[in-house]
């Protein structure tokens, strides 16, 4: 245990390289028992590259690290995890086709006197902690059947399922609504009265302005500052990150187009038995050329399955009345959408975005190979003159084509996904939780592409869990909930609360 002069945590000093790159040189970071911490910084400052090496995931690096005084090396996660150190990866680390209870205990079964696993305990200490979450997850669901934010939850809970004494947070807000937010912060208050350290890494600086007793700020790998929370403010923290001034968005508003490139006329989805998926419930709304709508509401009121609805995306056929670019349009699969000119870049961008064993090259033009493509066999000067103008195009950060993807921060991995759907120049763009995971800087440089894009005449149509994100690069706003839309908002006349009061329409009702 700590005492109140020794800290919980120090680590002092701490550099790792990889080949020739300097990822982290020098870093300290000090946190107390009890103590919320957050630490902050761009895509690519070292944020996670230094978690992994307090969580054992990365044991090759120099300086040295002390809990409660003690210095410690770990020989890999499990080790970490011996001496209480759980993680939250913000890319989900589960298990999909196991049971939730399975993926919360794996590696650390519970058994029973003769060696048996004992399944009815592990479950009756999963429901005790989705509980304690206030998420009503069953214990026996397949993982690869829960939605984003949910899985998200089982992330949370898997690291409360063993006390730790740090317990270290990537970005676990990502993919949460609002009503799950508050329960995981309450569940942080509670660690915190109970003695946990809590390493907080985000990029919204109103959860660590509302959480955090403490900010560290990391940028190049480097150490900037720390400072308690009443010793510092947002700005100044973004500006530690940064290293610059990050201007107030603002974007003018557009002038109305004769044009209308979507025309959504009772749009109804059903949802599968068992689902969990909403149902979309008589939809009727319109996308301009050159105009940028964007789609809010609570997790689960059916923003993604209308982007899925309108991509052909979807388990089961839309009903009603799609149009698109003046002629109807019934897409039975992607490819038919694709086709027609219509793009989407997906929310979980990991899983369903990237292709992670590829080279940003590949990446970036496997949507286009039949335009590149000679005599049966791609024409590697033209796909390099496209990357190549892809990369200017969107400023995308990278050391050239042939870098692994994975080698690229958040957000110029999302570069590279909205560079490939570019390629097939879509006449509607559908952006689903576009800036989900990425730092403040790269979010900037999305949303002026966004715009860039309408500019130019692009049908846009965006979701969005931050309200802000909206409010600054919509035209419109069409707020959902449980399925049905609920205001139709232009710019001008939309706010949070008119937002938010929409988007409970029928769950105030249902509370009434």
């Amino acid at each position: 245990m700590s005492d109140l002069a020794t800290p919980r945590l120090e680590m002092k000093g701490i550099t790792k390289n990889f080949g020739g790159v300097h990822a982290l040189g020098g870093v300290t970071l000090t946190a107390r028992a009890g103590e919320v911490h957050a630490v902050c910084g761009e895509n690519g400052a070292g944020k996670s590259t230094l978690m992994k090496i307090l969580a054992g995931a990365i044991t090759e690096y120099g300086g040295e690290i002390l809990l409660d005084g003690r210095p410690v090396r770990f020989a890999g996660p499990r080790d970490a995890e011996d001496s209480g150190i759980r993680i939250i990866y913000q890319e989900l680390n589960l298990v999909p086709e196991l049971s939730v209870t399975s993926n919360l205990f794996l590696g650390r079964e519970k058994s029973g006197p003769l060696g048996f696993l004992n399944f009815g305990a592990m479950e009756k200490a999963a429901a005790s902690l989705f509980e304690r979450l206030g998420t009503p997850i069953s214990p026996r669901a397949r993982v690869a059947d829960l939605r984003i934010g949910d899985q998200q939850m089982v992330e949370i809970a898997k690291a409360l399922a063993f006390e730790a004494s740090i317990v270290i947070m990537d970005e676990p807000t990502s993919a949460l609504s609002d009503a799950e937010v508050a329960r995981l912060f309450r569940v942080i208050q509670d660690l915190k009265a109970h003695g946990t350290t809590i390493l907080y890494i985000s990029h919204k600086m109103n959860e660590v302005f509302t959480l955090a007793d403490s900010v560290t700020v990391l940028r190049d790998g480097k150490f900037v500052a720390t400072a308690s929370r009443d010793q510092t403010e947002p700005a100044q923290v973004v500006r530690w990150m940064v290293g610059r001034e990050i201007a107030g968005l603002h974007f003018d508003a557009r002038e109305s187009s004769s044009k209308r490139m979507l025309q959504v006329e009772g749009l109804n989805l059903h949802s599968p038995p068992g689902s969990g998926r909403p149902a979309l419930k008589d939809l009727n709304f319109h996308v301009e050329a050159g105009e940028v709508v964007g789609i809010a509401g609570l997790l689960g009121a059916g923003r993604t399955e209308l982007l899925e609805a309108l991509f052909g995306a979807c388990p089961t056929e839309p009903g009603g009345t799609i149009i698109l670019d003046g002629a109807p349009a019934r897409f039975r699969e992607p490819a038919e959408a694709i086709a027609a000119g219509v793009a989407l870049v997906t929310e979980d961008r990991k899983s369903l975005g990237l292709f992670t064993r590829m080279t940003v090259a590949e990446n970036i033009t496997i949507r286009r190979l039949d335009a590149l493509t000679r005599a049966g066999l791609v024409d590697r000067k033209a796909e390099a003159t496209a990357v190549r103008e892809s990369i200017r195009r969107l400023s995308i950060k990278t050391d050239g084509g042939s870098a692994p993807i994975l080698s690229l921060s958040g957000g110029n991995q999302q570069k590279c996904i909205i560079a490939r759907w570019l390629l097939i120049e879509p006449k509607l763009l559908l952006l689903d939780e576009p800036t989900r995971g990425i730092d403040v800087g790269a979010k900037a440089e999305i949303y002026a592409l966004i715009r860039q894009l309408a500019g130019q005449g692009m049908a846009i149509l965006m979701t969005s869990s931050e309200l802000p994100e909206l409010l600054a690069v919509a035209d419109r706003i069409l707020v959902l909930c449980e399925g049905r839309l609920t205001a139709n908002l232009p710019r001008s006349e939309a706010s949070e609360e008119t937002i938010m009061h929409a988007a409970t329409q029928f769950l105030d009702r249902a509370a009434g």
